[in-house]
């Protein structure tokens, strides 16, 4: 056990060291600047905030799979949530902190039983982090706000990126694209 125990500590350390760095965007006061977006897509410009923290309250809010998958590092199986075929237009927002992931455009089907983007809605609203657990390199995707796991990305993407950013279903929430009013003819 205690080799066990020294490897998960020697790979967590690992991880911390060859993080990909999202300094830029965070600030001494641990405040963080992310691009804002409005239920429809269109960007409301950069905002600085205030990281979330509600340790005790995610508890409270979240669906206990959604907890351990954002709060825990968890992962859904495959094919198991409702909505990660969802294919209409719309943005994806972290279930923790509402903030904006992805926009619904970017989005494809990769067979894999988990939503799949090409790309994040803005790259400063996602931060990505070197992930070696379980003896695997993979690029972790966290939520630049509140830091909630939302899965992972790949370089066995479609173009124009090449990159498959593959979520947890539990860890975003669908925002249906809003709709134009119809015009009312009267006669």
């Amino acid at each position: 056990m205690q080799r066990r125990q020294f490897l998960f500590g020697l790979s967590a350390a690992a991880a911390l060291l060859a993080s990909r760095s999202f300094a830029d965007n965070v600030s001494a006061s641990g405040k963080i600047t992310i691009m804002q977006f409005a239920d429809d897509g269109k960007p409301l410009g950069h905002a600085t905030l205030a990281k979330v923290h509600k340790d005790a309250e995610w508890r409270k809010v979240l669906s206990p799979l959604a907890y351990e998958v954002t709060r825990e590092q968890g992962t859904e199986r495959a094919f198991s949530q409702p909505g990660y075929a969802r294919h209409e237009p719309g943005l994806y927002r972290c279930v923790c902190c509402d903030n904006a992931l992805f926009d619904a455009s970017s989005k494809f089907d990769s067979g894999t039983g988990w939503p799949s983007f090409w790309q994040p809605i803005a790259a400063e609203n996602v931060h990505e982090i070197s992930d070696h657990m379980f003896g695997m390199a993979r690029t972790e995707v966290q939520c630049a706000l509140c830091d909630a796991h939302l899965g992972h990305v790949f370089n066995d993407g479609p173009q124009p990126t090449g990159l498959r950013y593959c979520m947890n279903t539990v860890a975003l929430r669908f925002v249906p694209k809003p709709q134009g009013r119809m015009a009312i003819r009267l006669m």
